[in-house]
């Protein structure tokens, strides 16, 4: 039986483009839906989940930061790729920061969604596909590769597809120092357009969502001059 195509939702309000997107995107075996703004968007979640979210940052009215800060503390888990005319490296930043998991500037060529689509799904598919059961557990934490969740101290913890992938590379060397280069090759692909200063963005992300103290980590660790660690610390 054959695999049920990944469902991609293209958030943009200019409609030449969202059919252009949506032409191109079905015609490489995605099953694609289209919408204007950020209220489309919440109907069409409610009717069927996404695999994946391409937002469009510059929109009248609710705009994709605002739209993705909603996404996120709503709980939505689908990866996130925005689309922005911008330059400037902030929006970048503040979009990593409330949960974006890939950035594509315009113009861009639909050929390079494609592949940023691709990388995304290849991050995540894996993970889900090794085996029904693979687990680990690290002090107070125990994760799940295959259904990507995390827990602790049996409390299931709400992380973002990129908190998953960051927390689970560190899972799968606990004790272990590992680079920037390294997480953002293990966590995010080496395609990934994702800088030092993102990185460490992630980081503190990642360290606030599974409940660890950002002034005197126990869980995840910087080494300096090296990166950062998942020590075993223990909860009490």
């Amino acid at each position: 039986m054959s695999e049920k195509p990944a469902r991609i939702l293209v958030v943009d309000d200019d409609p030449e483009l969202r059919g252009l997107l949506q032409r191109f995107l079905s015609e490489h075996g995605y099953a694609v839906r289209a919408v204007d703004g950020g209220k489309a968007m919440d109907l069409a979640l409610q009717r069927e989940p996404a695999d994946v979210i391409v937002l469009d940052l510059m929109m009248p009215g609710e705009d994709g930061l605002a739209i993705l800060r909603r996404l996120r503390g709503a709980g939505e888990q689908a990866p996130v790729i925005m689309l922005t005319a911008r330059g400037d490296p902030v929006d970048r930043v503040l979009g990593l920061e409330m949960g974006a998991d890939d950035y594509l500037g315009k113009p861009f060529l639909p050929r390079e969604l494609v592949a940023r689509i691709a990388a995304l799904l290849r991050r995540i598919g894996p993970e889900r596909a090794v085996s029904n059961d693979e687990t680990a557990r690290i002090g107070p934490f125990a994760i799940n590769f295959s259904a990507m969740t995390v827990s602790r101290e049996g409390q299931a913890l709400t992380l973002s597809s990129r908190e998953f992938a960051l927390f689970a590379a560190f899972a799968r060397s606990p004790g272990r120092p590992l680079s920037r280069a390294q997480l953002i090759d293990r966590a995010l692909g080496r395609d990934a357009e994702v800088t030092d200063r993102a990185i460490d963005v992630q980081v503190a992300r990642l360290r606030k969502a599974i409940g660890d103290d950002a002034a005197d980590p126990r869980f995840i660790r910087t080494v300096w001059g090296v990166g950062y660690v998942l020590a075993a610390g223990q909860d009490g």
